[in-house]
């Protein structure tokens, strides 16, 4: 049985039905309300649209308070690859729901990510028979999906954002990711933000903001 996922909302600024979601996919160790200070910030960008950011559906062991979307083991490559297929069904079922609530698809959707939650956020948009109207991934990796990238049919426009001085994860794999991506067909924005370690830097932020920006705030 999935587990169904719930946490943190902002309804769209301007009232009314959303004419787009954005759903927020926190990192190891925190929780949706973490990540719902995002769609604070983008609200006046993004007035008709409906922010989410659920909470990951196991508690973390190290962090009580917090949630991970999968464990983390010595060997962190194995656990990413194990744990993102695993992790992914909740959330589909999630966009699942909140498509068939509001009308909307995934053309109206973008899928944001902080660290775990950003790896997420591209193994699932890979993952979807349609593109997702974009990814925003700050401090992750690309976690692809089985037979990626021969039997991926949605190619959403990504943003990878990465701190150049990140010990937690290696600003490399966001390098990589790019590289990956663009060798597939995808169109990539990547940006190192300078002196930055395991954070959303003001840059990084800004760099986000126009992404959205050019994907979502003029309605498409």
């Amino acid at each position: 049985m999935t587990v169904k996922l719930s946490g943190p909302m902002l309804a769209p600024q301007a009232g009314g039905p959303p004419r787009q979601v954005v759903v927020l996919l926190h990192g190891y160790g925190s929780d949706g309300q973490d990540l719902i200070a995002l769609g604070q910030h983008w609200r006046a960008l993004l007035p008709e649209a409906l922010f989410v950011a659920p909470n990951a559906p196991d508690a973390c062991p190290d962090n009580p308070m917090g949630y991970q979307w999968f464990p983390l083991r010595l060997d962190r490559t194995i656990s990413r690859v194990e744990g993102a297929p695993v992790a992914a069904g909740p959330i589909v079922e999630l966009l699942d729901d909140i498509w068939a609530q509001t009308g909307l698809g995934p053309a109206q959707t973008v899928l944001v990510g902080f660290s775990q939650g950003a790896m997420m956020a591209l193994h699932v948009a890979l993952s979807l028979p349609e593109s997702v109207g974009g990814i925003v991934a700050f401090s992750g990796a690309l976690i692809p999906p089985a037979g990626f990238p021969e039997t991926v049919r949605a190619q959403p426009p990504v943003a990878l954002i990465h701190g150049d001085l990140d010990q937690v994860v290696d600003p490399q794999l966001s390098r990589d990711a790019a590289a990956a991506l663009e060798a597939a067909g995808f169109e990539v924005s990547l940006h190192l933000s300078p002196g930055t370690a395991h954070g959303i830097a003001p840059d990084g932020l800004d760099f986000a903001t126009d992404f959205l920006r050019e994907r979502l705030a003029a309605g498409g």
